[in-house]
């Protein structure tokens, strides 16, 4: 993996795990592990989605999984419980 790319160590992700939804219809979700290291790596530097390294999976999943997170209040949800642990 290359240097510069942002990648949750494996306690980072142990730690986000039990906070991500499992009521998933339809297709399953791809690798949640890589695409939050993506939307991680854009927040971070501040690129712009269609910018994201292509090691990160599709550049539309990262923004949609952001964005559809985001309006489902998941990404709040997920700072709070890391913040109070």
């Amino acid at each position: 993996m290359d240097d510069h790319l942002f990648w949750l160590t494996d306690e980072q992700f142990v730690r986000l795990a039990s906070h991500l939804p499992t009521d998933t219809r339809g297709k399953a979700r791809v690798d949640d592990r890589r695409v939050i290291s993506g939307i991680i790596h854009v927040l971070k530097s501040g690129c712009r989605w269609v910018d994201a390294p292509s090691a990160y999976g599709p550049r539309k999943t990262l923004y949609n999984r952001f964005v559809r997170w985001g309006d489902k209040g998941i990404w709040q949800n997920i700072f709070h419980a890391l913040a109070s642990a």
